[in-house]
């Protein structure tokens, strides 16, 4: 857990103690003039970063692992792991688009204590949703790129904190990143190493000219130069909860209609659902338009890019509050227009260098259902509950449907952003008339 400067961080300071700041690096150096070029796809999200927090049982996960078997096997882990070790530059030529330049320069490591059990913070969290952002330390990249760490861990006490610059890669390879650390410390051996992305300029061939539609799911930025940080204005506040496999059953009954014997998903039932919730409290037609952000799992290769991220967009003429529910939620599993190649495009004839935001642009659905943030072990505990969210979030806002622990069965974790001033009718809405209604 970390300090951070901010009005309720006196109300933690009894919370939290023994706070130390260090860097890691690889245990080997890597070859010389090893860089990492992102895809386009990997720049249209560098001014997001993901969040997460492992949540464990007992300080026992932590308690008789010393700060010197951590890095001993932190060594051992960034070999493997030597890209997120690296930092940015900027070609000199073309538009200085960024490049990683992997000199080994290592992850932040935050050690902390906390005084609280699990059961304590949790209870905590019931409370107050944005103390959990406190479990993670870790800054932006900027505003001199060539210093800024990519990944930040956070360990001790009842959790482990990742942040992690979106721009090398989606949330699998994110879990995939903190699950290895898992493997390393338990005395495996980690298996095979994610490889390097390939970017590849697109071309336009002799005599063409490339048609490009600007698209739906991406909106431009005020430049940010070396500072990675999109210049958004908007408070925005955020609500998680809980929906057991039961409620989710009765959910997905409510939402199938007529297709009882084939129910609607989990995931596009709650995002009907929770669309139409939130357009009640929306203004003008922004929320006939919503992103969809899943994980192609047909792609299995572990690379350091978002390639296998899957985004298209959803619309309708028709009012969203007025609309039949099995409607939206047919919407939902089609996927109107896929946009990855679009986006691709779009990004690539700017050479990079338009500052862009994906998240939040509309209201964004985002799918971590598959990501395997269970399979993390420490000291033969695996986590009793993992949290995980976007940061940078436009004001369309972003809702997270995350699987639960496999002792919970089949239920979904929710995180919902949203504006402060939508974010406390939508939370209303959902209490009264979608969740105690699915009890």
């Amino acid at each position: 857990m970390t300090i951070e400067s901010s009005s309720s961080s006196s109300t933690l300071e009894p919370l939290i103690y023994n706070v130390k700041l260090s860097s890691v690096g690889p245990g080997e150096m890597t070859r010389p003039d090893t860089i990492h070029e992102p895809t386009s796809i990997d720049l249209a999200m560098k001014l997001h970063y993901l969040k997460g927090v492992y949540y464990f049982k007992s300080h026992e996960a932590f308690a008789s692992i010393t700060i010197v078997q951590i890095k001993e096997a932190m060594f051992r882990w960034l070999c493997q792991f030597y890209v997120i070790c690296g930092r940015f530059r900027r070609f000199s030529e073309d538009s200085g688009r960024p490049y990683l330049k992997c000199n080994d320069c290592g992850a932040r490591l935050m050690e902390a204590e906390c005084a609280k059990t699990i059961e304590e913070w949790l209870e905590l969290l019931s409370d107050d949703d944005s103390l959990e952002k406190k479990l993670i330390f870790g800054q932006p990249i900027g505003p001199q790129i060539e210093y800024s760490p990519n990944v930040y861990l956070q360990c001790g006490g009842i959790s482990l904190g990742l942040s992690w610059a979106h721009v090398l890669g989606d949330v699998h390879l994110a879990s995939f990143f903190i699950n290895t650390w898992g493997k390393i410390m338990a005395g495996h051996k980690p298996g095979s190493p994610p490889v390097l992305a390939q970017y590849t300029k697109e071309e336009t061939p002799p005599g063409q000219k490339r048609t490009l539609n600007e698209p739906l799911s991406i909106k431009w930025v005020d430049p940010v130069g070396d500072q990675w940080v999109p210049s958004l204005t908007t408070k925005m506040e955020s609500f998680s909860f809980h929906i057991s496999a039961t409620q989710l059953g009765r959910l997905q009954s409510k939402v199938s209609g007529s297709k009882k014997s084939d129910p609607v998903p989990p995931f596009e039932s709650l995002c009907a659902i929770i669309w139409q919730c939130v357009a009640k409290f929306k203004t003008g037609t922004e929320s006939n338009v919503v992103t969809i952000v899943k994980h192609d799992s047909c792609k299995k290769n572990k690379k350091f890019d978002n390639e296998n991220q899957v985004i298209s967009i959803v619309k309708t003429k028709c009012s969203v509050v007025e609309s039949d529910i099995e409607e939206l939620a047919t919407l939902v599993m089609k996927g109107d227009i896929h946009e990855h190649e679009k986006l691709k495009n779009w990004v690539e004839s700017e050479k990079g260098a338009l500052d862009v935001i994906v998240y939040g642009v509309n209201l964004t659905f985002v799918s971590f259902e598959q990501a395997a943030f269970y399979e993390l072990e420490l000291k033969g505990q695996n986590p009793v509950h993992a949290s995980y969210w976007v940061d940078g979030i436009g004001d369309g806002g972003a809702v997270f449907v995350l699987p639960t622990s496999k002792d919970d069965g089949k239920g979904r974790f929710v995180t919902i952003t949203l504006p402060e001033k939508e974010l406390i009718k939508v939370k209303h809405e959902l209490k009264e008339n979608v969740l105690q209604a699915s009890e």
